[in-house]
């Protein structure tokens, strides 16, 4: 079937639906997470129920990432990206208005069926939107919507928590969400795919169990310890249905992905190295607030400030990198990304009880400037190595490794920290690591970033052959 050409004329149009799409569902996890402690009061629910307001929005997203893809290859992507804001839109006023904490939990889930299909299908919109020799730069600018979403997402959850009700955190979704229909009903290309396709319900359903199985596994984990008896289980189960997919996709006529896509060194290296990177960052990030605010002894505003140099530094750096990828290829940039994070990770491993706030900002730079450096073409490398018809899977094959690989860096690096934490604190530790002395919590943070620096280098070894040897 002949495919209609791209009108490329109206490429920033659709970044701007796209970075919409992008921006809605970045923010709004942010802004969420801030809301739990006032959730909590307003609804008299534990954490252990609140939490899943949380939870139940970010499995949504993650368990549904490639059968959304593979759809958007079946159906045409135009379709299911604007009936994603449609559904990501009237999910959040319906969370707006939710009356109890178990309507909330569930509204959520609907908002998250909306998310999925937006973050699935962004990032294969704009690779047919754009002309292959502005992929990179394309790629770049949505990389730092992301990070703006992430600066901006306390900030404003911040503000609207303390001024209005707490309601108005799903309110502001809204406006976006309308402006965001609209720019995808009007300008997203609405390429059909060929005939004669058929989903592979099979495939779909062992990937959402095993998926489902490993995200629980690792966020129960943190609480419950990764020796428990339940997550073990869970572990085991994840394991087993993810043998089963991949036999049923080898036997299959149509998959849901076409296994020989891994035998491109491009997207396979790329899809490790990323995930590794974004364990790193995730873990990172998860740690700094109680470096900053235990430690040194910043207050949350404080605190906020200086967690934003990481996103911005990210920000600025990513549509340059994207941009420099069109020209000069994008394994040898990517290389150069994955190397200043090694030499990030490793002058973090220096944090002490005395950082000022300028050796804070001064050892951080590096990790933004690589993420930045690195995500661009790495994202661009991997649209790469798909064929049109491909575009939607690979899409969510990308988006589902950043969200498994941020669940995992959560819970892996947060239980290390946790317990080297308490090792150095001693006996003398009975009431957590958080509450441990600030020499214990900054000996922790040194053990701890040397690993994920060790394994950022590996990530950096692998890139570096995969570059040397031709495909």
């Amino acid at each position: 079937m002949n495919q209609p050409e791209i009108d490329y004329s109206r490429k920033w149009l659709v970044m701007a639906a796209v970075a919409s799409g992008i921006f809605l569902s970045t923010i709004d996890g942010s802004i969420v997470n801030l809301a739990l402690p006032t959730l909590s009061r307003v609804f008299n629910s534990p954490f252990a129920v609140v939490q899943w307001v949380m939870l139940a929005y970010l499995l949504t997203i993650s368990t549904l990432l490639l059968s959304v893809g593979r759809l958007g290859d079946m159906m045409g992507k135009k379709p299911l990206y604007t009936a994603g804001f449609i559904i990501f839109t009237a999910g959040s006023m319906l969370c707006g208005i939710s009356p109890t904490i178990t309507w909330l939990i569930f509204f959520r889930v609907i908002q998250g069926l909306g998310a999925v299909m937006l973050t699935a299908l962004g990032l294969a919109i704009l690779t047919e939107a754009f002309p292959p020799g502005e992929r990179g730069k394309a790629l770049g600018i949505g990389g730092a919507v992301i990070s703006v979403g992430i600066v901006v997402g306390p900030v404003l959850g911040g503000l609207i928590i303390g001024s209005f009700s707490w309601r108005w955190i799903f309110y502001v979704n809204v406006p976006v969400g309308i402006a965001g229909t609209l720019l995808a009903m009007h300008y997203v290309p609405g390429v059909r795919p060929a005939g004669g396709q058929r989903f592979d319900y099979l495939g779909a359903l062992s990937l959402f169990v095993s998926l489902f199985s490993l995200l629980t596994a690792l966020t129960w984990g943190q609480d419950l310890g990764f020796a428990d008896r339940r997550i073990l289980l869970l572990l085991a189960n994840a394991t087993l249905f993810a043998i089963l997919f991949v036999v049923i996709e080898r036997r299959i006529e149509q998959p849901m992905i076409d296994l020989r896509l891994f035998g491109n060194s491009q997207f396979s290296v790329g899809l490790i190295t990323g995930f590794v990177t974004f364990v790193a960052i995730a873990g990172t990030t998860l740690l700094l607030p109680f470096y900053l605010e235990d430690v040194l002894g910043y207050d949350p505003r404080q605190a906020g400030i200086l967690l934003a140099v990481v996103p911005l530094s990210l920000g600025i750096t990513a549509p340059i990198a994207g941009s420099l990828s069109d020209r000069f290829g994008t394994r040898l940039i990517t290389v150069i990304g994955l190397a200043v994070l090694v030499v990030g990770y490793f002058t973090l491993s220096t944090l002490g009880t005395d950082t000022s706030a300028t050796g804070y900002i001064v050892r951080f730079l590096p990790i933004g400037i690589g993420m930045g450096i690195f995500q661009s073409p790495n994202n661009s490398a991997i649209m790469g190595s798909a064929s049109r018809s491909q575009l939607g899977i690979v899409s969510g094959t990308l988006a589902a490794t950043r969200t498994v690989g941020q669940t995992a860096g959560v819970a892996l690096l947060g239980a290390l920290w946790a317990s080297r934490t308490l090792y150095y604190a001693g006996p003398a530790a009975t009431d957590g690591a958080t509450q441990a002395t600030a020499g214990a919590q900054a000996a922790a943070l040194h053990d701890t970033f040397l690993i994920t620096m060790a394994m950022t280098a590996a990530a950096l070894v692998l890139a570096f052959v995969a570059w040397r040897r031709p495909e």
